[in-house]
């Protein structure tokens, strides 16, 4: 490190992206509950034929 006060260079021309970072958050939350749902839905499915092939016919 030297001991020399550098100037640095600033770029005036940057432009903060605030409102592509707010939509963000909420894609990923759709997608998140998307798959939640399709996890569910598989669950459900799972636990129904599970049911099913359990249930006695026999009356």
């Amino acid at each position: 490190m030297s001991t020399d006060k550098e100037e640095l260079e600033l770029d005036e021309d940057f432009v903060a992206e605030d409102a592509d970072d707010a939509e963000a958050p909420v894609e990923v939350a759709k997608t998140n509950l998307t798959k939640r749902r399709i996890i569910d839905n598989l669950l459900d499915e799972r636990r129904l034929s599970r049911q099913l092939s359990e249930y006695d016919f026999d009356f």
